[in-house]
């Protein structure tokens, strides 16, 4: 990075740049003169705000951001260089996303898009940003790594959405868009003009997507809406933890993750029915919905046999067995889903004598003697070892494994060969590791196209990193506007790194 003092004159002989010489790192928390403790994030980006305001340019040897490109209406097969990607050949490159939401199931849509080439620009508040980057510990150089976690390849601007003129900047990147999405409570962008029936007048290709709690009408639609909320209401808990025990969460939230799921496949869906109709549309997903249209096999059983499922723990409440056993050392999940299955399983347990049970001979019979099968194959597991027992079963084609703690996850030999841990260069967290994509894909790079998995990845972006990047490139406003808008607190740019 030059540190050249007249690059400051980009801007204009008033810009104001952050002088970092002076101020201490911060450690895992800071506490304010009050004793209030708060997040590495929070205080760093305090700072950043702050030293906006008192470090002019004349005074700081810190190098302003650097801006040589000039902006240009990308098209398909042009390269996203912003943040030093490049996204030609992918499924999605010449795709905008306009990123409205916060926390989990809009920015866990986000990355999906972005993932597969889409340039997603994510818009936060400044000085606070997506409420997740203040979730922790754990922090990773002040970053929370629930933020990492799922905010890869995407640009962050900070805007004032209050303000008139940052609500502007917002409908301009609207007209520009191909997709907006947002999990504001019912009627919020509504009421400040940029709802779905004006963004529609804005840009009427725009593929609009809400995610909300309950919908956007009913008893519930103002309801504040959060995964374990929505998990309990939509019967997920219900369902969740051990026989007779209390009612458990998922480990990971499970309905977040499918309603953004949900979302990116409409959002692909509506993408492609505009390529007919040339017109976009009103994509709405809710958290309630999505978690009970994922009760499937529990929802049709209750509605079509009045069976009301219970909490079984790790078992199955139509297929027996399917379910950990313990072992003499832990636990080991097998799954016998037939009757063939259960043969050979009774096999590898020298055990053969139960597949010739009528008790337990069909899977119907196997649920209804469910206690006794259980009671039997359990004192055989707990004989031997897991690790043991899977060599047992290596051969039997059978499905079956451990129960792996975090760290074993990522040391799993399969997990390995996936390639299940994407890593890259974080401006203040150095080296950030992820979870991979779960999708892998082949592609005929004879016609140009590139392989998702074969992409290069951009981290999860400091808050407010590419304002300047984007107001200057993409919506043409002069370098002296952007610090304008900086100065008055209508946008906010972090300092750069």
């Amino acid at each position: 990075m030059s540190l050249k003092l007249c690059q400051a004159h980009c801007f204009n002989h008033h810009a104001k740049y952050f002088c970092a010489s002076n101020i201490a790192q911060c450690s895992r928390f800071s506490t304010t003169p009050t004793g209030t403790t708060i997040s590495p994030f929070l205080h760093q980006n305090l700072i950043r705000i702050l030293s906006h305001k008192i470090c002019t340019a004349q005074s700081c040897t810190r190098a302003a951001p650097q801006v040589s490109r000039t902006y240009s209406r990308r098209k398909h097969g042009d390269a996203d260089r912003r943040g030093g990607r490049n996204t030609q050949g992918l499924p999605l490159d010449g795709i905008r996303v306009l990123d409205l939401s916060r926390v989990l199931a809009g920015p866990y849509a986000t990355m999906l898009l972005a993932d597969q080439g889409a340039t997603v620009t994510k818009v936060e508040r400044p000085g606070v940003g997506d409420e997740t980057r203040q979730w922790g510990p754990p922090f990773v150089g002040g970053e929370s790594t629930y933020f990492l976690g799922v905010n890869r390849n995407k640009q962050s601007i900070a805007v004032d959405m209050k303000h008139p003129e940052g609500l502007e900047i917002v409908r301009k990147l609207i007209r520009q868009s191909d997709v907006l999405i947002e999990n504001y409570l019912p009627g919020t962008l509504d009421r400040i003009g940029i709802g779905w029936e004006e963004a529609k007048l804005l840009n009427p290709r725009l593929i609009y997507a809400s995610i909300t709690g309950y919908g956007q009408t009913g008893p519930y639609a103002m309801r504040g809406g959060y995964d374990v909320v929505a998990s309990a209401i939509g019967g997920l808990m219900h369902i969740t933890g051990p026989r007779g025990g209390e009612p458990c969460k998922v480990g990971v939230a499970m309905t977040d993750l499918t309603s953004g799921m949900y979302c990116h496949s409409a959002i692909l869906a509506g993408l492609l029915a505009r390529e007919r109709t040339g017109v976009g549309m009103r994509v709405d997903c809710s958290l309630l919905a999505s978690q009970v249209a994922s009760l499937v096999n529990v929802a049709s059983a209750f509605l079509n046999a009045q069976h009301d499922a219970r909490p079984l723990g790790t078992a199955h409440d139509s297929i027996v067995p399917y379910q950990a056993f313990p072992t003499r050392d832990s636990h080991v999940v097998v799954a016998a889903m037939n009757d063939v299955q259960f043969g050979k399983l009774c096999r590898c347990l020298e055990l053969e004598s139960l597949a010739a049970n009528e008790q337990f001979a069909t899977n119907p019979q196997r649920v209804v003697h469910r206690v006794e099968l259980i009671r039997i194959l359990s004192e055989c597991f707990r004989t031997r070892t897991t690790s043991e027992w899977c060599d047992v079963l290596a051969t039997s084609g059978l499905a079956f494994g451990p129960i792996n703690n975090i760290a074993q996850v990522f040391a799993d030999p399969q997990v390995q060969h996936e390639n299940m841990v994407m890593e890259f260069e974080h401006p203040t967290a150095g080296p950030v590791r992820v979870p991979g994509m779960a999708v892998k894909y082949s592609v005929d790079t004879a016609h140009g196209a590139r392989s998702p998995n074969d992409a290069d990845v951009t981290p999860p972006p400091l808050l407010g990193q590419h304002t300047q990047t984007v107001l200057h490139e993409q919506l043409g406003l002069s370098l002296a506007r952007v610090q304008e808008l900086i100065n008055s607190d209508v946008v906010f740019q972090a300092r750069d790194m």
